[in-house]
């Protein structure tokens, strides 16, 4: 199976799209593929999630899309029968990691702790998302794990900004961040799209 940095290629940018409507969706979705983007998460926090990544999915045949916050096998198979390219949680268990268990598309598996890291490996997960980075030690920690678990990379996310960034990026064992910055909610609120373009642009030129 391709890893998902595989999936990501060059991008070290994972942008998230949280959005209320299918049209927020998918003017989110055009802002980022304007700035060369290949590869976007929806977060399935809202009721139109879900046909977010269907919309994304047909208007943009390019674009890798995954759905992220799956927590249990219910939203796992929502998110697969709306033919994510990918998954992402946001924490794991041992019951979620046997659900994953069963996917034929990349997975990449959130923790927040060192025994979290070592229940993803001993689940054969080598590419982790840590979440939320900048309350479970950040740049700091992922540093210190280094040094633990050598062969596990990271995706950080949640308080990745513009001005931290390139801490997390600059670590050896970080292949990408991700976060929401980049779509901010006034920019979504007021149709700014070109902001998130610009943003979007501005994150992938930092390494």
């Amino acid at each position: 199976m391709t890893s998902f940095s595989t999936l990501m290629g060059k991008q070290t940018l994972l942008p998230i799209i949280q959005a209320d409507s299918v049209e927020q969706g998918l003017n989110i979705g055009n802002a980022m593929a304007s700035a060369g983007i290949g590869l976007v998460e929806v977060v399935l926090r809202t009721d139109a999630s879900i046909d977010i990544i269907k919309a994304l999915k047909s208007e943009l045949p390019n674009l890798n899309v995954g759905a992220g916050t799956v927590l249990d096998a219910d939203i796992l198979k929502k998110a697969l029968d709306a033919g994510s390219d990918f998954i992402i949680t946001p924490t794991i268990s041992s019951k979620l990691l046997i659900d994953l268990s069963c996917c034929n598309i990349p997975v990449l598996p959130g923790v927040s702790s060192a025994s979290d890291i070592l229940l993803a490996r001993e689940f054969g997960y080598t590419e982790l998302k840590l979440f939320p980075a900048s309350l479970s030690g950040g740049a700091p920690f992922l540093k210190a794990m280094g040094s633990v678990f050598k062969g596990i990379s990271f995706c950080p996310t949640g308080g990745i900004n513009e001005s931290n960034q390139q801490e997390y990026l600059a670590l050896t064992n970080v292949f990408a961040v991700g976060g929401t910055w980049i779509a901010k909610p006034d920019w979504v609120e007021l149709g700014q799209w070109s902001k998130i373009t610009s943003a979007c642009i501005s994150a992938q030129n930092i390494k």
